[in-house]
């Protein structure tokens, strides 16, 4: 049961929107670099606490999560499919609870807009979703 309506299918491709917007800068050393320098600045201000060190490693793995979320995003802008939303909204669950659990031992703050962001666009995704299969389990034992 795919919520196949127009106002899902827009919000498939603003979730990928937002994530080009967002993660571009994760993509590359360099664009990572600047990045890290605006989030750590951003959170210093707030009183959110800055970002860890900026290390190779850690570099690697933000252009390994950009890159894949930009070709991803990019689909979703290209070619929103319902079926799109529903895995989108599986990662940003997953995504949401490893970013919770970063927050939980000890990561910045600066973290917390980005949770909310990402928990909010992962339950308007799977919301219909959740829906239309309790709709499917009420009508089967009605049937039965």
């Amino acid at each position: 049961m795919s919520p196949v309506t127009p106002a899902y299918l827009r919000l498939v491709r603003t979730s990928g929107w937002y994530d080009l917007i967002v993660t571009a800068g994760f993509a590359t050393p360099w664009t990572y670099a600047l990045v890290h320098r605006l989030l750590s600045a951003g959170g210093d201000a707030l009183g959110l606490g800055g970002m860890p060190a900026l290390t190779p490693l850690q570099t690697l793995y933000a252009n390994l999560m950009g890159s894949v979320v930009l070709v991803w995003a990019l689909l979703r802008v290209v070619r929103p499919l319902p079926l799109h939303g529903l895995l989108d909204g599986t990662a940003r669950a997953l995504f949401s609870l490893w970013q919770a659990y970063a927050l939980a031992h000890g990561g910045p703050g600066v973290l917390w807009p980005f949770l909310v962001l990402e928990a909010s666009f992962g339950i308007a995704q799977l919301a219909p979703w959740a829906r239309g299969r309790a709709a499917g389990v009420r009508e089967a034992c009605q049937s039965s």
